[in-house]
């Protein structure tokens, strides 16, 4: 028999898009349990608390999840909401994941208050953004381009856009959508131009792998497409050691029962891309992402990131 839960503890990161996040999640599992009490738990991160340096400098992305993760091992709650793009591809040893929901919008957006697009940018705009995957791409698109670093919160970036410090920036058009923040975008940039990150726009909830009761409680939420999406892009980032110093991305698809997955490797500065696609069938997506990383390093992608991890690159 089901156990049906009487408190469900959810730790989340006190930003306001994942405090969204863990609200539409309290929501949907509140549904399911009405009998329920669900608390949501906010903390700050690492993450969260030093943006004056790239993510790769102070941790990676595992420091928006670390915290969490240890909220869940002391028993102060159950369960931990993430975006999925900020999990590192191998969880830690007693650590699982459920995929929930269909995945929202993967795109990036680009956000300006006086440029419709990429291409309408001057020679010499400044274009904010956190990720070497996007600065990579711009730099390999417009090489005349200023790129420059931006973090924050997406309500921080989007106050930085308006007081004139950069002339564009790049967001993630989920972060944009799930905040009200949708008419801001000036254009989702297609994934056939702009590589998305690596389970862009996918949710999922964290858990104790012993907490057989939690998986129970969790079952309901998994999104069969979103979770062979998911897992065959982070296979990709698995085989090429995806770490946040390493320019990548991947974006898969499903049509029918048909799998498609398109992903690069390149060097941040733009000045070499690595990019194929591959298909095969849904069952063997997580399998197609890995071939997908073993083509591209053959065709050297290996020559890549043996350069970066030899220069010590860093992103965010």
């Amino acid at each position: 028999m089901p156990v049906t839960p009487h408190l469900i503890r959810i730790a989340s990161r006190e930003s306001r898009l994942a405090m969204v996040q863990s609200e539409w999640t309290s929501a949907k599992l509140q549904g399911l349990y009405p009998g329920a009490r669900i608390e949501i738990i906010g903390m700050t991160t690492k993450g969260d608390q030093i943006l004056d340096k790239p993510l790769a400098q102070i941790g990676g992305k595992g420091l928006f999840i670390k915290e969490l993760e240890t909220a869940l091992e002391d028993g102060r709650a159950d369960i931990a909401v993430h975006s999925m793009k900020d999990v590192p591809m191998t969880l830690p040893p007693g650590f699982s994941i459920v995929i929930v929901g269909e995945r929202e919008d993967p795109r990036d957006a680009l956000v300006s208050n006086r440029f419709e697009s990429i291409e309408a940018l001057p020679q010499g705009a400044i274009v904010g953004t956190s990720s070497l995957r996007r600065e990579s791409q711009l730099r390999h698109k417009r090489p005349d381009l200023k790129i420059e670093a931006l973090r924050g919160n997406v309500n921080t970036r989007l106050a930085k856009l308006d007081a004139g410090q950069y002339d564009a920036i790049i967001l993630a058009t989920a972060g944009l959508n799930r905040l009200g923040f949708g008419a801001r975008i000036r254009v989702s940039l297609s994934p056939t131009d702009n590589v998305p990150a690596i389970a862009q726009g996918a949710l999922g909830i964290e858990y104790l792998s012993e907490r057989a009761d939690v998986a129970q409680w969790l079952a309901p939420f998994a999104h069969t497409n979103t979770t062979a999406i998911v897992n065959a892009e982070r296979a990709f980032g698995r085989a090429l050691t995806a770490s946040c110093d390493v320019p990548l991305g991947a974006h898969a698809t499903i049509v029918g029962a048909v799998f498609s997955i398109d992903g690069f490797v390149a060097m941040p500065d733009g000045s070499r891309m690595i990019r194929r696609k591959m298909t095969g069938a849904v069952t063997d997506a997580e399998s197609v992402g890995t071939a997908l990383a073993e083509a591209l390093i053959e065709e050297g992608a290996g020559d890549i990131l043996t350069s970066l991890s030899r220069h010590g690159t860093n992103a965010g």
